[in-house]
């Protein structure tokens, strides 16, 4: 798919107008960019949520087992390299939107066209594959992580019920299947524009679960029940010691790999001022306050448990009086992952409709706008859209339910996509426009940044084929309950 994958241009706009398809239809002349596409209309607070939604995640909640294997030195060390190093390489993917010039060039409206437009070839093609098959399978690591939060919910009220020493068992697959559905119903949303009020509403849950995780961390360091801390970390077998290590520094890495959909949401952002300057601006702000909120959950969960610091922080809070906190916080991770679910697949479903128009440019079936009006509400139904995007949502909710441990499977995608996708394309991108001249200060510089990245995304895939091969030994399909 990667070698015919690119997004549409003038020459195609003018393709599909011809054969019937006018995406332009009813869009008045002073309300397009100087791309012919309707006038975008997002700022610095709308790229902000995206950003936001994307990089402050249910993840957020492990960095604190994290700082656990690696200690006080090697855990903040990695987690500032990291939250740094992504921010960088963000502001450096901004001047990339456009090319060559980053104010008046031709726009790339995603990862992939600035890829094929600075780079090409063979890097272009490999870049495609790891980026819609992350992407593509990012939705079943979400899937599982919002049945978990309603497994913790539903075992909350079932130890007040039935006391602390009921097992509770609960079925992922009637969550699997109703997170299916919201899915389903939400992705028949035209495109990514339409999404600004559900970025901006996942971030605010975001923002909850993560500051109720830092509460709870803060008043049981205050009452004096924090765990034993070292520079060092857990102590532990050699061997486990150093698999930990290598998975923490996985989960602390992935935590930051949100570059995927940024030249996607910088498509989403106003013409005037130009849309690298407000970028840089929105990721200067949700790079922030994401690296508050990473040191902050990391620091503070590590010291409120110790060396026993559970893998997600709220399991470690299970008495009555945190309770409810405890299930809000899960309640705000699922309306979390709910948005971030459509943002991060947006990217898939977006390249694969315009491919099939591209292939069946006559076909009604692919093409059709159909009008429909309830009420005072006006909307469109595609039918390729509504019935491939269902069957995606399906396939998800499938293997969600069939390979619970998919997580691991996720998170050695994300290690093997890390150095490249992260860092390494988007400096190379950068020497391209710089013209930086090879075996110059600031070449090498870049060239130590990208090798630094390349070592930690090489231990994360160790620590990952690890976590694979134990779920693997366990695996029984169909038969998961927590």
């Amino acid at each position: 798919m990667a070698s015919t994958t690119s997004v549409i241009d003038h020459e195609f706009q003018n393709e599909l107008c011809e054969t019937g398809f006018n995406p332009l239809q009813n869009v008045q002349e002073g309300d397009v960019d100087d791309d012919g596409k309707s006038k975008r209309t997002g700022t610095v607070w709308s790229g902000c949520a995206h950003i936001i939604t994307t990089s402050i995640g249910a993840g957020v909640l492990s960095l604190a087992w994290a700082m656990a294997q690696l200690g006080w030195l090697g855990g903040i060390s990695i987690l500032l390299f990291c939250t740094v190093g992504a921010l960088y390489a963000a502001t450096l993917l901004a001047d990339c939107y456009r090319f060559p010039d980053p104010v008046t060039g031709k726009r790339n409206y995603s990862y992939m066209e600035a890829v094929k437009a600075y780079l090409g070839g063979t890097i272009y093609k490999f870049c495609g594959w790891m980026i819609y098959l992350n992407l593509a399978t990012i939705g079943v690591g979400f899937t599982i992580t919002t049945a978990k939060s309603m497994i913790a919910i539903q075992k909350s009220n079932c130890h007040r019920k039935h006391g602390s020493d009921d097992p509770c068992k609960f079925s992922n697959i009637p969550h699997v299947i109703a997170f299916g559905i919201v899915e389903i119903l939400l992705s028949q949303l035209p495109n990514f524009h339409k999404l600004s009020w559900l970025s901006k509403l996942a971030a605010i849950m975001s923002f909850g679960y993560a500051f109720i995780g830092i509460g709870l961390s803060m008043s049981k360091i205050i009452a004096g029940h924090g765990g034993k801390t070292s520079l060092a970390g857990a102590d532990l077998p050699l061997s486990e010691k150093i698999w930990r290590m290598f998975a923490a520094a996985g989960d602390i890495a992935f935590a930051c790999s949100y570059a995927l959909v940024l030249l996607d949401v910088q498509d989403t952002l106003k013409s005037s001022p130009p849309e690298n300057k407000v970028m840089k601006k929105a990721v200067s702000v949700g790079g922030l306050v994401m690296l508050i909120l990473f040191t902050m959950c990391g620091t503070l969960g590590y010291a409120a448990f110790g060396d026993k610091t559970p893998e997600n922080l709220l399991a470690g809070f299970g008495d009555d009086v945190a309770f409810w906190l405890v299930d809000m916080a899960n309640v705000f991770i699922v309306v979390h992952i709910v948005g971030a679910y459509q943002v991060l697949c947006q990217p898939v479903f977006r390249i694969i409709e315009l491919l099939a128009r591209r292939r069946w440019p006559k076909s009604k079936f692919i093409n059709r706008e159909i009008p429909i009006r309830l009420g005072k509400v006006k909307f469109n139904i595609n039918m390729f859209r509504l019935s491939w995007r269902t069957a995606y949502g399906v396939l998800v909710s499938f293997l969600a339910i069939a390979l619970p441990f998919f997580s691991d499977m996720l998170g050695l995608l994300g290690a093997l996509g890390y150095w490249p996708l992260i860092v390494y394309i988007p400096l190379e991108m950068h020497i391209v426009q710089n013209k930086i001249g090879k075996c110059t200060i600031r070449w090498f510089g870049l060239q130590l940044f990208s090798f630094l990245c390349l070592l930690l995304s090489m231990a994360a895939a160790s620590g990952a084929i690890h976590g694979l091969y134990k779920g693997l030994k366990a695996y029984k399909v169909f038969q998961f309950k927590e």
